[in-house]
């Protein structure tokens, strides 16, 4: 009974989902107007608005205009449905069980929104964040909240790293423009601090950069051509030093992601015109690997997941890989691909992570 009943709460949900899907990156209101066909702009009745039903029942046409309904309506209503109800295998009701409901839901949203605009809209990236991160806090679920907090900030470095390798090799090795007074530049600068001197003083040296470029309205910055290229060199001397290399390697992690998650969160709240217009001139210039939107992704499922937030990175690029082989495409949104390896690491990672053990004989 409580299967069906997360079923049809998912079916429902999918069908608000498809309203955020649809007006979110439009920055129009999710609440007002009332849902209305999008071809003849007629308000909807109840009965057109029954998930997955209405769509057979009209048989994929407007009931007012007969313009043809897209299948990714009921396709979100019953993907959401089955979510839900593949939820409800693994948990009793229990606050457990709607905070999971709300971890996928979210992740729907941002799959379809990313494949529609190549944009994962902050406010739902921070929402997972800061839900994830709360539920942590409060209840100790998914994971502890210290593991959820390191999960989130090194999800987040692995991946603004990877981005900043990718960047550079894209380049050419040519140095990108700095953005002011936050950017790319001091998440790379805080993970080789972070190496170095411990995360703690990477993050604050980091800080302290941002702030000395707002204040002066310039960039005040190491270049990437010495930061990247010295970062895995620290991480090579770590042993030699006295250090112990996965202490570096956390270090660099953390102190990546706490600039990346930080300075995100500031352009979160910059001007939408102010924002774009940074993003453009950016896209101008530089070639870019991978969108920041992704690295926050990846840091909103760390706080999910711990560390088996990585375990959804290497099934998100393996399964972007496979997808773009196939349809022989150079970019795709990764966001879906991410949102998928999270769902699978957050209800078998566990069980994946043992097999993999187990395969190797540990």
């Amino acid at each position: 009974m409580w299967p069906f009943f997360a079923l049809l709460l998912g079916l429902v949900v999918g069908s608000f989902l498809n309203v955020v899907i649809h007006r979110l990156p439009k920055g129009e209101s999710i609440v007002f107007p009332p849902s209305r066909c999008p071809a003849c702009g007629h308000r909807l009745a109840p009965w057109d608005l029954v998930p997955v039903f209405s769509y057979l029942a009209l048989k994929g046409r407007c009931r007012y205009c007969h313009s043809p309904i897209s299948p990714r309506y009921p396709l979100v209503e019953a993907l959401t449905g089955l979510l839900f109800a593949l939820a409800a295998l693994f948990y009793p009701p229990s606050p457990q069980a709607f905070l999971t409901f709300a971890f996928l839901a979210l992740l729907v949203a941002l799959s379809f929104i990313d494949l529609d605009t190549f944009e994962l809209p902050d406010s739902l990236t921070y929402g997972l964040l800061f839900l994830g991160l709360l539920s942590a806090y409060l209840l100790s679920f998914p994971r502890p909240f210290a593991e959820a907090l390191d999960g989130a900030l090194i999800a987040a470095g692995v991946l603004g790293l990877v981005a900043g390798y990718g960047g550079l090799f894209l380049r050419r090795f040519r140095e990108a423009r700095a953005e002011v007074p936050v950017g790319p530049h001091q998440v790379h600068m805080a993970a080789l601090f972070g190496a170095l001197l411990g995360p703690g003083v990477g993050m604050a040296l980091a800080f302290l950069t941002w702030a000395l470029s707002g204040r002066t309205g310039k960039p005040v910055v190491l270049p990437d051509r010495i930061t990247l290229p010295l970062l895995p060199l620290a991480w090579i001397l770590a042993p030699y030093l006295g250090a112990e290399l996965l202490s570096t390697l956390k270090g660099s992690f953390l102190a990546a992601g706490g600039l990346a998650l930080a300075g995100g969160l500031y352009w979160a709240f910059k001007p939408v015109n102010e924002v774009n217009e940074v993003n453009k001139e950016a896209e101008e210039t530089d070639p870019v690997a991978m969108g920041y939107g992704d690295v926050k992704l990846l840091g909103a499922l760390g706080a999910w997941l711990g560390l088996y937030s990585l375990l959804a990175l290497f099934l998100g690029v393996f399964a972007g890989a496979l997808v773009g082989l196939a349809f022989r495409q150079r970019k795709i949104p990764f966001g879906p691909y991410l949102a998928l390896g999270g769902g699978v690491a957050f209800f078998f990672g566990e069980t994946l992570w043992q097999m993999y053990m187990s395969w190797l004989g540990l």
